[in-house]
């Protein structure tokens, strides 16, 4: 599996911007997905996934202002970022499971940064 994200850049507290992540994959339906976010010295952190058959979980931190989904048809994962804050700053990284492994065996993308002024 090869992940490449797309979508970051900059904007204004109270934009919105959509994250999204193109899989080079044979079996891109039957993996389980997720969206990290990282600071800066810090470790990277969950903040959504969507599973099978496409049951989706987002972190409290972004819940009702981001959403996953993703597009079989076209082995893309999205992530549409509402409501951006300051705090939503930070590297954006996709990662892909097999479903019955943990995010640590998961492969990732590059990153992609978000940055959002006050």
């Amino acid at each position: 599996v090869q992940l490449m994200e797309s979508g970051g850049g900059s904007v204004q507290a109270g934009g919105s911007l959509r994250l999204s992540c193109a899989a080079s994959a044979k079996n891109f339906s039957a993996l389980c997905m997720g969206w990290f976010r990282q600071y800066p010295g810090k470790e990277r952190d969950w903040i959504a996934s969507i599973d099978q058959p496409s049951s989706t979980t987002h972190a409290e931190s972004v819940k009702g202002r981001f959403t996953i989904s993703r597009d079989n048809a076209k082995d893309t994962l999205y992530l549409q970022m509402n409501a951006l804050k300051p705090e939503d700053t930070a590297m954006y990284y996709c990662a892909a499971r097999e479903c019955y492994t943990p995010w640590s065996s998961a492969t990732w993308g590059q990153g992609t940064q978000v940055t959002v002024s006050s």
